[in-house]
């Protein structure tokens, strides 16, 4: 499955939004149930979420394409969130665990994953994402990303993160590029998808660009949206060109040909071709929109 190139995360408790959301472009659909929902309104957040799941089987709310965030381990309302998202009837939906810190609040959720999957008869896994926003979270990242085969990517979180370093979120794209990297080795270490946060605002301006543009040149497969003015932008900077999509065939099926024959490595427009040059190029094949053809 192709990783996201744009994901919006709306409020659990707002339908309207919900609704405007599934009609969106985005790649993926996060419904949040943990910092857009206040403490009283977590179960009526929760029960409308579940209803958008039991109503919302195919089309835009597929299985690849809709999420729950839940709320933190250790919050009082973690394991409720997590026992209805995936005991709804239908496809098994991605849990995006917030505040990852240790191996451990994953190992809790996949424990609690396999009691409920066991109760209600699913035979297919429920993912997990896990959204990395603390120092913490950050010097674990090795062990974090290792713990579960449930977990298919880690997320980086400018708003929490920089509150807990003392830096602004929203500062400059270099400011971030030491956890961007950390993200990204760890992630790549274990082939798991790695996501950008947010641009922690609503327009599309020059900022908004350049955030987005560097994450699509540091290496991110995609990025989280808060309004869906920013889809169109994060989509087309997270799909490769048809120039870059023609060239990466090319050097896949030579190199094919090359291994048919016995040989490691071969010309190809004046180039050397060899298996590090493939596996960028089936990265970059990777990345192209499953309704692209």
């Amino acid at each position: 499955m192709n990783a996201s190139r744009s994901c919006l995360c709306v409020p659990g408790m707002n339908e309207r939004m919900i609704e405007k959301a599934l009609a969106s472009a985005a790649d993926e659909i996060v419904l949040d149930l943990e910092d857009a929902v206040p403490p009283d309104g977590k179960d009526a957040a929760r029960s409308v979420v579940t209803a958008t799941l039991a109503a919302s089987p195919s089309g835009a709310a597929s299985a690849r394409s809709l999420s729950i965030r839940v709320n933190a381990v250790r919050t009082a309302w973690c394991h409720e969130d997590v026992v209805a998202c995936a005991s709804v009837d239908g496809p098994a939906r991605p849990l995006v665990i917030p505040k990852v810190e240790s191996a451990g609040d994953l190992a809790f959720i996949d424990r609690l994953l396999d009691g409920v999957e066991a109760r209600v008869g699913r035979r297919e896994p429920t993912t997990i994402q896990a959204l990395i926003e603390t120092p913490r979270g950050l010097s674990n990242l090795r062990e974090i990303v290792a713990v579960t085969p449930r977990l298919r990517a880690v997320i980086i979180g400018y708003a929490d993160l920089g509150a807990s370093l003392g830096r602004p979120a929203a500062g400059a794209s270099m400011t971030w590029l030491a956890a961007q990297h950390d993200v990204l080795v760890a992630a790549r270490g274990v082939g798991l998808a790695a996501i950008d946060g947010p641009y922690l605002g609503v327009d599309v301006g020059d900022d908004f660009t350049a955030s987005t543009d560097h994450a699509a040149r540091t290496g991110f497969d995609g990025k989280w949206v808060i309004h869906p003015r920013q889809i169109e932008a994060v989509n087309a900077a997270f799909t490769p060109s048809s120039d870059q999509v023609s060239k990466a065939r090319r050097i896949v099926a030579v190199l094919d040909e090359a291994h048919a024959l016995g040989l490691g490595a071969v010309s190809l427009d004046g180039q050397m071709i060899d298996e590090a040059l493939a596996v960028a190029a089936r990265r970059t094949l990777a990345r192209v929109p499953a309704d692209a053809g």
